[in-house]
């Protein structure tokens, strides 16, 4: 992990575990005395003549010490525990900040399973380390190195050495066995990922289910993960269940210890009946911090696995880098929009072949520019550049006259509006997609935007209108009305530049045609890219590029690509046929 994570974290917050390190030793030591008061009041019940206001005194004592405990007891749980809440949101909250740092690469290598039981189990088992793991220990530290010493003191030193023989044995067994319960953690966080992971992709393509009749064998490859699971967290249960027993059968020899050996010193006067029991008092309490040993190191290995595989996730470095993030001025720049892309070539990581080779555009503020190309050929991946979700190299992009590399990214995305392939709609209102969740546009913005994507009267026939839920990712929209919603979430926005990558394939002509008219209306003095199948969505672009393996094959106008035989021409012959081309450029 970070180093700066936890350090951090104890930065902040140091004073409540040290609070709660306090009360708890007092109520450590309150508690201590309460074997004490109970052997002085047996050795008073055994005197000749009781001395009953004595005892009532001492009854009293031990009500008291009942009460101290239970008042320190849930001031230092308060402090403890709470704290270890705290680093959960802490983590959680730093987790989501690193990963939405992350690129578009780096998810690509992980599953949402993994990333999920990073943020659940993982983290809430760190959490558990610095909750209840650092609670048992001080406790148990408390509790032991007390209670030995009033055995000592008040009782009889050499009982006391005999009775705690068997004690290291058990510590020496317990340690031996968390090596064993971390490895096995591990496979069972390593299981629920997988199992996550499955839940995740059936719930998401659950129509691809259905409409390929797999139920039966959905269930019965997550039968198999469900298994592993089951079969990884009994493994682990074998060994973490044994810890109990051993230690209880080992302290039932300090027991029989106790009672032979302590017997006999009464027996022989040396340590008095009062102090017998006040032994086994101590003897008692030593007994429930060893008996947690097992716990301790259950808690603390699970936590180190989960700390390690969180470790694995926050020394990620993003591979994007940010240009001017620190300069907190141009994070309210406004952007003209006029782009231009030198001599562009760029490979996916990882891999040898360019998926962009020798691209050179330029686009004055106000112009728009279509691309069209056979899929495959580089389109979504020229937008992923100007976005820059991957690394652009220096001199290549250069937006108002200045390298792409200079902006921050957060200046360089807020100046652009996006509409992708895949629409993705949160799970709210209609409302909520449309101005992703900010409250900076009013009501009638909304409608605006709604209204120039074409989705304004379909949200209307809806009965809870602008209010409507979509369902997950939209589920109960159709392919062209989360499309349009799309279009009203990146129109709202009024950006310097706007990018519709492939974003009317999901409506019919008509439609299409409606609203690229208000598009075109509404991107007056804005720079558009429209990237598009259909050749109907790009023919009122000041430019069109075609392309093809990564380079820009044909470029012109409509009118001009029309008349060249080339790719383009080919495109609209496969989409148009031959003997509709004039008819079709009569309707221009």
């Amino acid at each position: 992990m970070k180093d700066r994570i936890i350090p951090e974290f104890l930065r902040k917050y140091w004073i409540n575990y040290l609070w709660g390190a306090i009360f708890l030793f007092l109520g450590v030591y309150i508690a201590t005395l309460s074997p004490k008061y109970l052997g002085t009041i047996i050795d008073l019940l055994k005197a000749p003549i009781i001395d009953k206001g004595q005892v009532f005194n001492y009854i009293g004592l031990i009500i008291l010490t009942a009460l101290g405990v239970f008042a320190t007891r849930y001031v230092w749980r308060y402090f403890i525990m709470g704290n270890a809440r705290n680093m959960e949101c802490f983590l959680r909250m730093e987790m989501l900040r690193h990963l939405q740092k992350m690129s578009v690469n780096f998810y690509n290598a992980r599953k949402t399973g993994d990333l999920m039981a990073f943020a659940v189990n993982d983290i809430g088992a760190v959490r558990m380390s610095f909750g209840p793991g650092v609670a048992l220990i001080l406790n148990g530290l408390g509790t032991s190195l007390l209670s030995v010493f009033s055995m000592v003191r008040i009782v009889h030193p050499k009982l006391t050495v005999f009775a705690m023989l068997p004690i290291p044995i058990i510590i020496f067994v317990m340690i031996r066995m968390g090596t064993t319960i971390r490895n096995r953690f591990r496979l069972v966080q390593k299981n629920f990922a997988s199992i996550s992971d499955r839940i995740n992709e059936n719930i998401s393509g659950i129509r691809v289910t259905k409409t390929y009749v797999q139920e039966d064998d959905e269930v019965s490859r997550f039968d198999i993960l469900n298994n592993q699971m089951k079969q990884s967290n009994l493994d682990l249960i074998r060994v973490s269940s044994l810890m109990g027993p051993l230690i209880q059968l080992f302290f039932g020899i300090c027991f029989m210890i106790n009672l032979i050996y302590g017997s006999s010193l009464v027996k022989a006067h040396e340590i008095t009946l009062g102090d017998f029991v006040a032994f086994n008092g101590y003897l008692t309490m030593i007994m429930w911090p060893v008996i947690s040993i097992g716990r301790i190191i259950n808690v603390f290995q699970r936590g180190m696995a989960s700390y390690r595989r969180l470790e694995e996730i926050f020394s990620v470095k993003p591979e994007i880098l940010d240009g001017a993030a620190s300069n907190p001025e141009e994070e309210q720049e406004k952007l003209e929009g006029s782009l231009e892309i030198r001599n562009l070539s760029f490979a996916y990581p990882g891999h040898s072949e360019y998926a962009l080779k020798d691209i050179n555009i330029k686009l004055e503020k106000g112009q728009i520019l279509g691309i069209i190309g056979r899929t495959g050929s580089g389109k979504t991946t020229l937008v992923n550049l100007l976005l820059k979700l991957y690394n652009v190299e220096p001199g290549k992009i250069l937006i108002d006259g200045r390298d792409i590399n200079d902006y921050s990214l957060k200046t360089l995305r807020e100046n652009i509006g996006y509409v992708p392939q895949d629409n993705f709609l949160f799970s709210a209102t209609i409302q909520d997609n449309i101005r992703y969740f900010s409250d900076q546009f009013s009501d009638d913005e909304i409608e605006d935007a709604s209204k120039i994507s074409m989705i304004y009267d379909n949200i209307m026939e809806f009965p809870a209108r602008f209010d409507t839920r979509v369902g997950e990712r939209g589920v109960n929209l159709s392919g062209g009305q989360k499309q349009r919603i799309s279009i009203a979430r990146a129109v709202i926005k009024k950006p310097a530049i706007y990018i519709l990558d492939d974003a009317l394939s999901a409506v019919d002509t008509q439609t299409e045609e409606a609203i690229l008219n208000n598009l075109k209306e509404e991107m007056e003095g804005h720079t558009g890219i429209i990237i598009a199948h259909r050749i109907s969505a790009l023919r009122h672009a000041d430019e069109i590029i075609v392309l093809d393996h990564g380079r820009i094959e044909e470029r012109g106008s409509h009118e001009e690509l029309i008349k060249k035989d080339g790719l383009y021409h080919e495109l609209f012959r496969e989409q148009y046929g031959i003997e509709t081309r004039e008819s079709w450029e009569d309707e221009e």
